[in-house]
């Protein structure tokens, strides 16, 4: 059964399509013309929505970069759809053999981190089909990916065996601690491991010249030019939001000049009811707040289930007419009310900015994860796939 759509009180999501863009113009000419773009659309979009973002995505991007193998087939369908020219896709989550072969049927490349491509190479080959794949290498996340022992050990070996339906496309790895620091041995260390990984699996299996290496996500692209190579994989930044505060010191330090990073997202959401409540009323669950005079309140449906956080409660504020409101007593499942007194003249219906700007005031995805002691990414991913989400320019 499906979740029912939100009613016409509903909060929503409003996307910048000139953000986006101006977005990638900014990692263009950080990664320089002779390297790619890539977009990250993994997490709905971080959050922003997969189908309303991959139109913007597919037109301002060189690559695609998915988790699952229904999106990497959403984006195929999607250019069919639109007569579009076919941008390079890379599944880069888990997939299993049948998947595999799938998506090779759809023109998509695939990530391979473990012995997948092993049973799948009797399906190629029975399809009559050839698998683009990228090889993960392990260099110190400890997550997806071939360690160097195992690529010595010859598990990779399948790539020389079934060379009849198997292309090798790319090599690549993940950072483990690029984000939460500015400075980067870890990360040195972590690329000279993928430059011994490379050297290990070109002793066993042929690696051509055009084969992509690509390593570095937003952080790394702006911080450590070594790692950006033929590819640069953006999430984050794409959607305007610095990976981190370390990143964003670090980036002035080696860039010079900071990249201008423009937030793609804000969240709006109109009043339920606009009322004054007497000094001394209790506001919430828990009656955790008490007016101390008379206060005019609006109440907003909007809450924990469409992904504002609870623990921001007694912290956040949002925006009303470019005045920052308080958010009274406890974040309710579907409600939140705020403290609007010095931000309207009467009780007609309003509008508030959960995230965005406001006239001159803004309030950002860092902010309210902080409120919510998070990270701005797991801020974004939450919010409720049911939100209605509109492109703007």
């Amino acid at each position: 059964m499906s979740v029912p759509a939100p009613g016409a009180l509903a909060s929503r999501l409003e996307l910048s399509a000139s953000a986006f863009r101006a977005n990638v113009a900014a990692f263009r000419a950080v990664a320089g013309p002779q390297r790619r773009v890539g977009a990250v659309l993994k997490g709905n979009a971080y959050g922003h929505g997969f189908a309303e973002v991959l139109p913007l995505a597919h037109a301002a991007a060189d690559a695609l970069y998915v988790i699952t193998p229904n999106e990497g087939l959403a984006i195929r369908a999607f250019e069919a759809d639109q007569a579009a020219s076919r941008r390079d896709v890379l599944v880069i989550g888990a997939v299993t053999p049948g998947e595999l072969v799938e998506l090779s049927a759809a023109d998509v490349d695939v990530v391979v981190a473990d012995r997948t491509l092993e049973a799948a190479v009797p399906l190629l080959r029975q399809r009559k089909l050839r698998a683009r794949v990228h090889v993960h290498l392990d260099t110190g996340l400890g997550r997806e990916g071939f360690t160097l022992k195992q690529l010595e050990a010859g598990e990779v070996d399948v790539l020389a065996q079934a060379r009849d339906v198997v292309e090798l496309k790319g090599l690549l790895s993940h950072f483990a601690n690029t984000e939460d620091v500015t400075e980067q041995s870890y990360a040195t260390a972590q690329l000279q491991a993928f430059s011994s990984a490379v050297a290990a699996l070109a002793r066993r299996v042929p690696i051509a010249a055009d084969v992509q290496r690509h390593f570095a996500a937003s952080a790394a692209a702006l911080v450590l030019p070594p790692s950006r190579f033929d590819v640069v994989r953006v999430g984050i930044g794409l959607y305007g939001l610095w990976p981190s505060t370390e990143t964003r010191l670090s980036a002035k330090v080696v860039l010079g000049e900071l990249p201008a990073l423009t937030p793609v997202l804000s969240w709006r959401c109109p009043s339920q009811v606009v009322k004054w409540l007497p000094a001394g009323s209790f506001v919430g669950y828990g009656c955790t707040w008490r007016c101390g005079a008379d206060t005019r309140v609006a109440v907003l449906p909007v809450g924990y289930w469409d992904g504002y956080p609870r623990l921001a409660s007694g912290k956040a504020h949002v925006l009303v007419n470019g005045r920052r409101c308080p958010v009274l007593g406890r974040v309710m499942m579907n409600h939140l009310i705020i403290d609007v007194t010095h931000a309207v003249a009467d009780e007609r219906p309003l509008v508030a900015t959960l995230l965005g700007r406001d006239g001159d005031e803004s309030l950002s995805a860092e902010t309210l994860a902080g409120w919510a002691q998070t990270i701005h990414y797991e801020l974004v991913t939450r919010l409720g796939a049911h939100l209605p989400r509109r492109v703007v320019d």
